[in-house]
């Protein structure tokens, strides 16, 4: 097995940690080795909030993805989240010495640089700097710049800033679980990867992976990401109200929600009922599943206009030809493309990963999307395979000491 060609990705929710490994296949596809799926511990809304218990879970899922594999892990994608996450877009200039040579790669680093000159606080880091389109010369809209004679370059670029020390807490527990974080990526960028078409980029799509404690947001026009977000509410925030309406635990409700949930009460026989695990003396009663149905409709409802007051905000909500693509866990609640149809009026699916081959049938899901896509970015933006590498900037953040350097270094020793 050729080691270049293995990929690895691990996706740290809030309701689970996903790690994939894969091999890069001669058609340019993903044939999936191995995969390690535990229930996430010690991570609420994205956010790393109790260190051992999340490094534990990442130990957990990616022993899980080793075994199946048979490959060790030395180090992987990481999908990032929270709701501290925020973006802009900026442009970056640079000039050309003299007319006698085209525009090289080192100039696009140079207007890269200047984009990123923005004032943060200090207690941010960018994650992403992800150019638009350039202008050399003042021709608009250059797609790749690279060869072209002019005397001045400009790029309108797309930023993504998070809080350092949420990042830090995240990559504190992916090494600490033995594995080198080879880059974060935001998770509704990495989702899109994996879902959206490139016709669905070029005329503006919304993706909306809807997770357990948040719902991220990444909006494409003219083929590049715009803007980017992460809203504080998910697929638990749904199950918290089955708890409050129906008066049942949270273990018994999310196990309904799952098997008789809709987010259509229309579709639902109202004469049905549900018996389930409830509060007080009798231990069990008997619900209505129509009930079940309205509760979940009224909260989808919400978190779909949170989505597209969001996009509104931002002023894309009419560039966006090709509707919404919902990803997350959530997005497997069956009638939730249909109902984001009739609220927001435009087009609605729901985005399954695409190219993978070998266990694809356990990520035959919205649920995997990120998990997926982790992997498709690392051969878009970091040239495995010969794929050209687009630009793309990683937080560069020191963490551990001479020990856990150590550690990994004899970890890369061992065979495989």
């Amino acid at each position: 097995m050729n080691r270049d060609s293995i990929l690895a990705a691990i996706d740290v929710g809030s309701a689970k940690v996903c790690t994939l490994v894969a091999e890069i296949t001669p058609d340019d596809d993903l044939r999936i080795l191995g995969v390690g799926i535990t229930p996430s511990e010690g991570v609420k809304r994205g956010m790393v909030d109790n260190i051992q218990e999340a490094t534990d879970a990442i130990v957990s899922s990616v022993e899980k993805a080793e075994r199946s594999s048979g490959s060790r892990i030395i180090s992987a994608q990481v999908s990032l989240g929270g709701n501290h996450i925020a973006s802009l877009n900026n442009r970056g200039v640079a000039t050309m010495p003299g007319r006698q040579r085209p525009i090289m790669q080192d100039d696009i680093n140079r207007a890269l640089e200047g984009a990123q000159a923005v004032n943060i606080p200090t207690n941010r880091e960018v994650v992403h700097i992800i150019p638009r389109f350039f202008v050399v010369d003042g021709q608009e809209h250059v797609s790749d710049p690279v060869g072209m004679f002019g005397q001045r370059l400009d790029v309108e670029s797309h930023l993504v800033t998070g809080s350092l020390t949420a990042i830090q807490n995240l990559t504190q527990c992916v090494e600490g679980a033995g594995v080198q974080v080879d880059s974060l990526v935001l998770a509704p960028l990495a989702a899109a990867e994996a879902v959206l078409e490139d016709e669905e980029k070029r005329q503006g799509v919304v993706v909306a992976d809807i997770g357990g404690g948040t719902t991220d947001i990444a909006v494409f026009v003219e083929g590049s990401a715009f803007h980017t977000s992460v809203l504080p509410v998910g697929g638990f925030h749904l199950t918290h109200d089955l708890v409050a309406g129906l008066r049942a635990p949270f273990s018994a409700v999310e196990e309904a929600k799952l098997e008789y949930g809709s987010a259509l009460p229309s579709r639902v026989d109202p004469e049905e009922m549900v018996e389930m695990e409830a509060f007080g003396g009798q231990r069990q009663k008997a619900v209505s599943r129509r009930r079940i149905s309205e509760i979940l409709q009224a909260r989808v409802e919400e978190v779909l206009e949170m989505v597209y007051m969001d996009v509104k905000r931002a002023g894309f909500d009419e560039m966006i030809a090709a509707g919404l693509v919902l990803t997350g866990g959530t997005a497997s609640l069956p009638g939730l493309d249909e109902l984001a149809e009739q609220v927001l009026r435009m087009p609605v699916r729901i985005g399954m990963p695409r190219g993978i081959h070998g266990l694809a049938d356990s990520l035959n899901g919205p649920a995997y999307a990120t998990s997926v896509g982790l992997l498709h970015w690392d051969i878009s933006h970091n040239g495995h395979n010969g794929h050209k590498p687009r630009h793309f900037k990683a937080p560069n953040i020191e963490l551990g000491g001479v020990w856990e350097n150590m550690r990994k270094w004899l970890k890369a020793l061992i065979p495989q």
